[in-house]
């Protein structure tokens, strides 16, 4: 421990909960967009054109955001 960490302010509970609630929201605001499942289905389907990849084999998910960008990953399992 540093002298320099005696003057940091502490992560609170209410701090955390505040972040995970954010965490959540982000989420299920990107995952119920309108677009969100054609959007999918399209990607799916292109990934398919150019793969032998199965839909099970593609799974998307909400990368960590801010206030003014929501991303999605996609994962994709490709065989060989």
């Amino acid at each position: 421990m540093s002298f320099f960490d005696l003057f940091k302010s502490k992560s609170s509970s209410a701090n955390t909960a505040s972040d995970r609630l954010k965490l959540i929201l982000a989420k299920e605001r990107t995952l119920n967009l309108p677009y969100m499942e054609d959007m999918r289905r399209e990607i799916i389907e292109v990934i398919q054109k150019y793969t032998k990849a199965q839909a099970s084999d593609i799974h998307f998910k909400t990368a960590d955001s801010n206030q003014s960008v929501e991303a999605i990953e996609v994962e994709i399992v490709l065989p060989k």
